[in-house]
């Protein structure tokens, strides 16, 4: 039986127009650069050289920046689109992160930075990462997930349930942290580890979380969204209702991004294995320094 193909969630293609529009009038980039930081902090914990490096699909080349500063001997930027590709000590192409144009084990790090929420088939993704790096190399990405901008979904949602009658998709689906790490095991990876940082922005009005949201090429590019848009009566309705919802005492109203943080190894001999059931060497009421409990049947 052929294996169905993944659903098409997002129009790729008009994601990459808007990148590429938001990257040529002057992107918004706080989101990337705070990851970027994080990205540098994270890796420098591991005490150890990466003789190959890959930055896959990050929209601006802060994180290859990080990546270059540990001098590995080749590093390459796949960017999404040819505005996002900098200029750096790296080797650059314009590749799909679900197509990946790699030969397998051909790095030992691979990281991406929000890139990979706007994929259609994360589990394919991320198997083709598995295959493309060496063993014992690591994987390491940041991605938009989790409640992220939970709150324009909500004002949106209700200012047009009361205007037009019916909701249409206007916020892109996050996946949920909970599934990241069983998604990693899946595609092959050893050692999971997933975490999520919160950034909670703060903005005068809807209007100009909007303004960041195009400035990152990160509006609406559901391939069921609807054809009609958001009419100005819409729109000015869903920022009342975000006010009146999500509005401090300064006036001011809040935009939550969840960061979600993913990583993994590819498989290795010389990694820590789990003990096998039964093979405990002491018995957990010693370890606690208890009085063993027994139980009847």
């Amino acid at each position: 039986m052929a294996q169905a193909s993944p659903p098409t969630i997002f129009d790729r293609r008009l994601l990459r127009r808007r990148l590429s529009r938001a990257l040529r009038f002057g992107p918004e980039t706080f989101l990337l650069e705070q990851v970027a930081l994080d990205m540098g902090e994270r890796l420098s914990i591991i005490k150890r050289p990466f003789e190959r490096a890959l930055d896959l699909g990050s929209p601006t080349p802060d994180v290859a920046a990080v990546l270059a500063a540990r001098r590995p001997q080749l590093l390459v930027r796949a960017a999404p689109v040819a505005e996002a590709m900098g200029s750096g000590d790296w080797l650059g192409l314009v590749a799909d992160e679900e197509a990946l144009p790699f030969a397998p084990e051909s790095f030992d790090l691979i990281v991406s930075g929000l890139a990979l929420q706007h994929v259609n088939d994360l589990p394919g993704a991320l198997a083709q990462i598995r295959r493309a790096l060496r063993p014992d190399g690591l994987f390491m990405a940041c991605l938009v997930g989790g409640q992220s901008l939970t709150e324009l979904r909500a004002a949106l949602a209700a200012a047009e349930e009361e205007i037009r009658d019916g909701v249409s998709p206007r916020v892109s689906p996050f996946v949920d942290l909970r599934d990241l790490g069983g998604l990693l095991q899946r595609a092959g990876f050893t050692l999971p580890v997933t975490d999520v940082d919160t950034v909670t922005v703060r903005y005068d009005h809807l209007f100009a979380l909007a303004h960041d949201l195009r400035a990152m090429g990160a509006t609406n590019a559901l391939t069921l969204r609807d054809p009609r848009g958001l009419s100005r009566t819409v729109l000015l309705r869903a920022a009342e209702i975000y006010a009146e919802r999500f509005s401090d005492s300064d006036g001011r109203v809040r935009a939550t991004f969840d960061l979600v943080w993913l990583s993994g190894w590819a498989p290795h001999e010389s990694q820590q294995k789990p003990l096998q059931p039964g093979s405990a060497k002491m018995r957990l009421a010693d370890a606690l320094k208890a009085p063993e409990q027994k139980f009847d049947d």
